[in-house]
């Protein structure tokens, strides 16, 4: 193996490399690694597929990627001999590369690794390249026979070592860059390069040799078809880069069908509905179909049967429901029908009275036969008013104490609903923040360093009677009746007793905003309010921030300035929620002593994809930290826009269904440890 005969008959034979088949195996060695890259990174992303099975493409494209490059930098080598190769051992070649690229990998992405995790990980892949190249050279076949410099052969394998620690600690330090294309490039051709200066080392330590009868009558040949290897080769990189961008809409899919769409019946949800109710349109109809007792069928058959009863009456609303009408699964035992722009209420009303004589019919599930008591709501609007308050109406009908579930629809009348409801509400506020029927949920601030930087306090109310009841039903109420002060209170009490808990076990959070109604802001009562509770529960007055809207401080602009500067002055911090959706937000934005500007959902909607969203976005942040102001940009739900919000110079805080929807303050607890550890994971991988 080192030791090269000596004979009288033997000549040493010189080989000459073929220049493009020698670019060709660099080209193949970087693809390789580019895939194996992007491979990696979907290691690191929450995925459809599991962890393991991207870990296995990774190593697969890397070892195939190095068994490729191997082969054809052999092809590229002319020797004056003929020569094939045992297919056995050339398929056996190809597993100690995808091998030792698996364990490799398995080892980098392990959770707590240090210098030595990278060490023997590098040791293991090294060995794996340099056995892949001796298994692939003992292949071979020809009439010459060859031996290896012992200093070169050994330089090779420590070449492959050092090559692939280098390698794999890119892989890992350089994982936060990776989504940038340009970089993600340069890594590959890195590591191309290294794999390729292997390769070529290897075959440098070889010494070919034969004997002299033997060589001047063989004809100088290769039995490589190089056209079929180099078609094999790039058929099976197109697959993997292939697969992996499909996998990466797969997982986008994925990801809208669990936020958009309701699992049982496969009809949008809730935030869907939401998101269409806010979307401009000139008329518009909406029909709630509230199913009654449905608790009874759960604890009386269990869920399962529960569950094939809902789907039974989704399939049938789907079934019947008018064509231009957009069927949601909006509740647990509620669903919606919304028809929007041009429409004959008339026959829409009709359509309802089919689909509840429908659902009136007996339904058979395993061996029984009921019939399910339901109702719906209907309202109506061709006005902007109307409109925005079309599912607080048809609310306002289902929880009127007179309704009955038979199968009817029922219309929405101002003078008979929207009066009960309101009167229920009032008169039910102050049992239900004694008996906590209205809670409090935390929805998490990110930072530009993906640190927790604060949250903001939302009010719910799950009413014992009417279930989930809306906050833009019941706060509009509660306001117009004067009884949102009240509320507001018991909020910032509330919200003050958590914080002084969180504050105690250390949790990161920089503090909580709460939303400050009206001209509440301008009322001495808040400030006393506000000194009582941090006084009681003995936090300090930054953990604090008052959100306050434009429109709270438009119409007593000289009260809001003072106002406000007292707040500052007791170090409560203020912000300026849902910024630019007023007229005259910039005009009294430098007057006003505020700490926070919250950039209203609205702005971030079309973000990157729209041009010109992106640019008011910009130019909305620049002018907020040129007036030393923090940004909060809120609504924030794709990872477009989280990349797009990131890589802008400023760095603006985020807040969106991105990284969390609203907590209830047992479930954010869960929620931050998670993101502690996940970031810290991220860390110590960089």
């Amino acid at each position: 193996m080192f030791i090269l005969p000596n004979s009288d008959t033997m000549i040493i034979l010189e080989g000459e490399y073929t220049t493009w088949i020698v670019l060709l195996s660099v080209v193949i060695a970087c693809l390789a690694s580019y895939t194996a890259l992007s491979m990696n990174e979907r290691i690191q992303q929450n995925s459809f597929f599991s962890r393991n099975f991207w870990l296995a493409l990774a190593s697969i494209a890397m070892g195939m990627g190095i068994w490729s490059m191997h082969f054809i930098g052999m092809s590229a080598f002319m020797l004056p001999v003929s020569m094939e190769y045992d297919i056995i051992q050339t398929i056996i070649s190809i597993f100690p590369a995808v091998f030792a690229s698996y364990l490799a990998f398995y080892i980098s992405n392990k959770k707590n690794k240090n210098q030595w995790s990278y060490i023997i990980a590098g040791i293991t892949m090294g060995l794996g390249i340099a056995s892949m190249h001796y298994i692939g050279m003992s292949a071979m076949k020809m009439e010459a026979k060859f031996v290896y410099k012992p200093l070169v052969f050994i330089a090779s394998v420590l070449i492959a070592i050092i090559v692939s620690y280098v390698a794999l600690y890119i892989f890992s330090t350089m994982r936060r860059f990776t989504r940038n294309l340009v970089i993600k490039i340069i890594t590959s051709i890195i590591m191309g390069l290294a794999v390729a200066s292997m390769h070529y080392t290897g075959m440098s330590a070889v010494v070919f040799y034969g004997e002299t009868e033997l060589m001047e009558h063989t004809q100088h040949a290769h039995s490589m078809n190089i056209p079929l290897l180099i078609l094999f080769v790039t058929i099976g990189i197109s697959i993997f880069l292939t697969f992996s961008g499909l996998s990466s809409i797969l997982d986008r899919y994925v990801d809208y069908r669990l936020n958009y769409f309701d699992a049982l019946t496969l009809l949008p949800n809730r935030r869907q509905f939401e998101k269409k109710l806010e979307m401009p349109f000139s008329h518009g109809s909406l029909a709630i179909i509230h199913l009654h007792s449905l608790e009874k069928w759960n604890s009386g058959y269990g869920y399962t049967f529960g569950d094939k009863m809902i789907k039974e009456v989704g399939q049938k609303i789907i079934q019947h429901k008018p064509e231009l009408a957009d069927a949601y699964r909006i509740e647990g035992n509620r669903f919606a029908l919304l028809i929007t722009g041009q429409h004959y209420y008339e026959q829409f009303k009709e359509s309802l009275e089919k689909i509840m004589f429908e659902l009136m019919q007996p339904i058979e599930i395993a061996n029984h036969t009921f019939v399910i008591d339901m109702v719906c709501a209907l309202s109506t609007g061709d006005r902007e008013r109307e409109k925005m308050q079309l599912f607080s109406n048809a609310t306002a009908v289902l929880q009127h104490s007179s309704i009955e579930y038979k199968h009817e629809v029922i219309e929405y009348d101002p003078t008979v609903h929207i009066y009960s409801f309101e009167r229920s509400i009032i008169q039910d506020i102050d049992k239900a923040m004694d008996d906590r029927e209205l809670f409090i949920v935390y929805q998490p601030k990110i930072g530009s360093n993906k640190e927790i930087i604060g949250a903001e306090a939302l009010l719910r109310w799950q009413h014992p009677s009417y279930g989930f009841i809306s906050p833009g039903v019941f706060i509009p109420a509660l306001e117009e009746n004067g009884r949102i002060t009240d509320v507001t209170d018991w909020i910032i009490e509330q919200v003050c007793q958590e914080m002084a808990v969180w504050i105690e076990n250390h949790y990161p959070l920089r503090g909580v905003s709460i939303n400050i109604p009206g001209q509440y802001i301008t009322s001495p009562r808040l400030m006393d309010v506000l000194k009582k509770s941090v006084s009681k529960y003995k936090i300090d007055s930054h953990f604090l921030e008052l959100e306050i809207t434009e429109t709270s401080v438009i119409n007593n602009i000289e009260n809001a300035i003072n106002s406000i500067g007292e707040f500052r002055k007791y170090g409560f911090k203020v912000a300026l929620d849902d910024f630019g959706t007023g007229l005259s937000s910039l005009s009294y934005l430098k007057r006003l002593p505020i700490t926070t500007v919250k950039i209203d959902k609205s702005f971030v909607d079309g973000v990157p994809e729209s041009e010109k969203d992106s640019a008011i976005i910009k130019a909305i942040i620049v002018l907020c930290h040129s007036l030393n102001m923090n940004v909060i940009i809120e609504g924030v739900e794709t990872e477009a826009q989280v990349n797009f919000l990131s890589h802008m110079p400023e760095k603006p805080g985020i807040q969106g269904y991105y990284y969390s929807p609203p907590l209830k303050r047992e479930d954010l607890a869960k929620w931050i440890r998670n993101f502690k550890e996940q970031k810290e994971y991220v860390s110590q991988n960089k």
